[in-house]
């Protein structure tokens, strides 16, 4: 792949990264008291390029990139439903992560769903597109996530062999057209790029990883995905000889039509272990 990645098609965007400071960066996840704000920390945009990973789509792999274009149809029809989702969606997901790893038990434990349509503009639990680069688990909250969500004899065991955090994102409507995902090529990712960040829940502390820009990093895009399609991201590796984690955002395709598709997409969170 490497040689190849000059000669992909691809297309330039800023990217909104963290320029690293003195201060720990922290987001608040509600209103935060009177005179707080609720981000703290610098961001800076730059200007990337992102290749077009279409033609390599048999080249990514999750435990190398830290990231992985499957086609992997849904019995679900509606996205949004809950009960759909918890009868239909996950238990396809959970499968699908353990046929992808190979892992022995897959924990699917949260979602999301992003929207920019008008018909759930403002609706409960749907949120907007995250357009900071940014990963979602760090040494210190990858475990402690676990020992959240598991009975503690199980957490322990588990903490003591492999086990990887790993998102699977899809378009609810497609082809995606509007604020695709960009994704870093886990290889090209140094410790110093990650900046440990505060996400403050009211009862809990957790931690996700800003991101510094770096020239030497590589970026990907999958354009015009469909419903059919599914992007697995390594958010966290417990095993040091694979890929321990890649980094997303979404972004302003330069190619997008002038009244594009508006943006609706899932993304399931999982955990798998191997005993």
């Amino acid at each position: 792949m490497d040689g190849n990645f000059s000669l992909l098609t691809s297309v330039r965007a800023p990217l909104t990264f963290l320029q690293p400071g003195a201060a720990k960066p922290y987001n608040y996840q509600y209103d935060p008291p009177p005179g707080i704000e609720r981000r703290g920390g610098a961001y800076v945009e730059r200007v990337v390029e992102i290749a077009d990973g279409r033609p390599l789509r048999g080249a990514f792999a999750l435990d190398v990139q830290g990231f992985e274009l499957l086609h992997s149809p849904t019995l679900a029809h509606d996205l949004y439903d809950e009960q759909e989702l918890a009868d239909v969606y996950r238990p396809e997901i959970e499968h699908l992560v353990k046929s992808v790893t190979g892992a022995d038990k897959v924990v699917v434990f949260d979602h999301t769903i992003r929207s920019n349509a008008d018909d759930h503009r403002g609706a409960q639990g749907i949120r907007e597109a995250v357009r900071r680069v940014h990963n979602d688990y760090t040494d210190k909250s990858a475990p402690q996530r676990i020992r959240d969500l598991l009975p503690k004899d199980e957490a322990e065991r588990r903490l003591k062999k492999r086990y990887a955090f790993i998102n699977v994102w899809r378009p609810i409507s497609g082809p995606l057209e509007e604020a695709p995902l960009a994704l870093a090529d886990a290889r090209t990712l140094k410790q110093s790029d990650l900046v440990a960040s505060d996400l403050i829940y009211r009862d809990r502390l957790g931690e996700t990883y800003a991101i510094a820009h770096s020239p030497n990093q590589r970026w990907f895009y999958f354009p015009r995905m469909s419903r059919d399609e599914v992007v697995l991201i390594k958010c966290y590796d417990s095993d040091p000889t694979k890929a321990k984690l890649s980094a997303h955002t979404a972004f302003d395709d330069p190619t997008t039509p002038a009244h594009p598709r508006p943006r609706e997409s899932i993304e399931v969170r999982t955990i798998a272990f191997w005993d």
